[in-house]
């Protein structure tokens, strides 16, 4: 598979990525946050250990990420973004907009686990994603806010499978908060597999 695949809004979808093949996810409107994950059998991309591995808080170009048992899964091997990405904030689901004031709406977590219905997986607990796009400043005093993407247009980013994985896209729904522009409206993202 070389087309570009649309995802729609609000939506997810996983797909099988084999070892050394390459993901990558656009952001045609440069304001959609991407939630990203990646299983291999029990493992899952850590965030929390990709930090702990890297030594900062997101990675560039040519960082591996590691699995919650500290074992290569991916590697970012193109970022045309601003390099703005996010891996403190988890993945919204009903909780969070029942907090919001919106029960019902749509959400990752819910993405996530339809997305693994969808290719005939059984759901698991939601791992931390990896927010592509997501632009979640911090301060020195540990607080954190919720701005708009800094990606432009076609941004992309590019990650090598290092093993045979199933990665997890969601294009975020949140419009609450202005995480998917200051317009906090969501729009398509995009991805393609190039073979290795």
């Amino acid at each position: 598979m070389s087309d570009v695949t649309v995802l729609p809004a609000r939506t997810g979808v996983a797909v099988r990525l084999p070892s050394g093949a390459t993901i990558e996810v656009g952001n045609p409107s440069g304001t959609q946050v991407v939630d990203f994950w990646a299983l291999s059998g029990a493992d899952y991309l850590s965030v929390a250990h990709t930090r702990g591995a890297l030594g900062r808080l997101v990675p560039r170009v040519g960082d591996t990420l590691v699995s919650n048992l500290r074992e290569p899964l991916l590697t970012l091997v193109e970022d045309t973004s601003p390099g703005v990405h996010d891996t403190l904030i988890a993945a919204c689901d009903p909780a969070r907009y029942r907090q919001l004031g919106a029960p019902g709406h749509a959400n990752c977590a819910d993405n996530f686990a339809a997305a693994l219905r969808e290719l005939g997986l059984a759901p698991v607990p939601v791992p931390n994603p990896l927010n592509l796009f997501m632009n979640v400043p911090w301060t020195a005093d540990g607080s954190v806010t919720f701005a708009p993407p800094r990606s432009r247009p076609g941004d992309r980013v590019r990650l090598r499978a290092e093993r045979d994985l199933v990665v997890v896209m969601s294009a975020c729904p949140q419009d609450l908060v202005p995480v998917n522009g200051e317009d906090q409206q969501t729009r398509d993202a995009a991805y393609r597999v190039l073979p290795a």
